[in-house]
């Protein structure tokens, strides 16, 4: 195994200087230029401490997308659009797609931030990465498959291919590393039992997981170590951020797994939120970043609607040699506009779905959320090869405290998609 790699900054007051620098270097070359933050910074002075930000303004996803509907492109953009050289867009989950463009420099930003996710599982040259996505408009996988090149690695494309085609390239190639959702790495698996491919004879070492919470929930990651006999990696970003988080392989580590944010490129802060139960010990957060490279498409405090828990590595863990990063325990837990109030409990989607995936036989599943008067109403379909869904419902009672209603439907009858899973049915927005 090759070794991790160390981050420059190796103390909290050396990583500061150097964001401080980064950030003011940044701003020196956009204000000039960026008519969206000249405007909205107009008032504010070149900081001289990371703290100085804590007074500027926020920028949101509608402010990036009521640009485009003006003009066809993002209200952020420094430079004329011919400038630039990548177009992408947003997969549009939460909301209308939003065009992402970067130039050149911007994308050999989103190359550097790529090297400390791919160095994190020490992918590179000797590796052959399958990068399972049909690719399309959105930034998330042509980032990684040109990030696996960058790193010396051979970069494997499997779009337009069928699940078990996939499989059969990963064989045929002897892929040393799967690049995928967690949902569609689970499904890949799905699809390996189902027709006799045993994953553990494959020459995969390392899952990395992209695109959806479930990479740092515990019983996500066990699946997945189960299913492919490898590691997993989570990676967290999104089109108008970057590159943002990377979390830990092996080890007692991924008993607990949590997300680090790439502070070498991006700078958090957080908006503290209630608990989410009763039960909760609280420090809830929203994520807030500003990106400290790609000029291009700069963003400057802004709010990416994750849910997180962040924790600060302590000067005895960092003069132990981890990194000083902040670091997020349990991954994003979900975002402020999922978070679902069931007969008074706050709940994320991605509680439930760690709960779920604890349960080998459990395939698929789907959540329907539906309104009972004024309070909000969760069932939950599933596919059961032990056809009980009684056992289900008691442990979403037991863990949640609530009586969920769980019913189990035929094998193949809910959706897969290699993208970013789906499962979440929202009828409250229809009455």
């Amino acid at each position: 195994m090759r070794p991790l790699p160390t981050p420059p900054s190796r103390d909290r007051a050396d990583l500061d200087r150097v964001k401080l620098a980064r950030l003011r270097e940044l701003l020196g070359t956009v204000l000039p230029a960026n008519r969206f933050y000249a405007s909205k910074l107009c008032a504010r002075r070149a900081p001289t401490a990371l703290a100085d930000l804590a007074d500027w303004p926020f920028t949101t996803k509608e402010e990036l997308v009521s640009g485009a509907a003006d003009s066809g492109l993002p209200a952020n953009l420094t430079w004329d659009p011919d400038r630039y050289v990548r177009y992408h867009q947003t997969s549009g989950t939460h909301g209308r797609p939003l065009p992402i463009l970067d130039a050149a420099a911007d994308w050999e930003w989103w190359m550097a931030c790529w090297q400390q996710v791919l160095g994190r599982g020490a992918v590179g040259p000797g590796d052959r990465v399958l990068v399972a996505s049909s690719f399309g408009p959105y930034l998330g996988f042509w980032s990684g498959f040109e990030g696996v090149i960058a790193a010396g690695a051979m970069a494997i494309p499997a779009g337009g291919m069928s699940s078990q085609a996939r499989l059969a390239l990963a064989r045929s190639t002897n892929a040393t590393v799967l690049l995928a959702t967690p949902s569609y790495a689970l499904h890949l698996a799905e699809v390996a039992g189902a027709t006799g491919v045993d994953l553990t004879t494959l020459a995969v070492r390392l899952v990395v997981v992209a695109g959806e919470p479930g990479g740092s929930v515990p019983a996500v990651r066990a699946a997945l170590r189960r299913a492919w006999g490898a590691d997993v990696l989570d990676h967290a970003g999104a089109s108008e951020v970057g590159p943002w988080g990377v979390g830990s392989t092996g080890g007692a580590i991924a008993a607990m797994p949590d997300l680090e944010v790439i502070e070498e490129w991006f700078h958090p802060e957080f908006i503290p939120l209630p608990p989410a139960s009763a039960d909760d010990p609280g420090g809830l957060a929203e994520l807030v970043l500003t990106t400290l490279g790609r000029a291009g498409a700069p963003v400057i405090r802004y709010r990416t609607g994750d849910v997180v828990r962040p924790r600060w590595p302590t000067a005895t863990e960092v003069a132990a040699g981890a990194s000083p990063w902040v670091r997020l325990a349990g991954g994003v837990l979900g975002r402020t506009d999922d978070m679902l109030v069931i007969r008074g409990v706050n709940v994320f989607p991605s509680a439930i779905d760690g709960i779920l995936r604890a349960f080998p036989d459990v395939v698929e599943y789907r959540l329907t959320v539906d309104r009972d008067g004024a309070l909000d109403r969760l069932a939950v379909e599933i596919e059961d090869r032990l056809h009980a869904p009684a056992r289900v419902a008691d442990e979403l009672h037991l863990r949640l405290g609530l009586r969920v209603d769980v019913t189990e439907v035929p094998a193949g009858a809910l959706p897969r998609c290699e993208g970013k899973g789906r499962r979440v049915v929202d009828r409250r927005r229809h009455r």
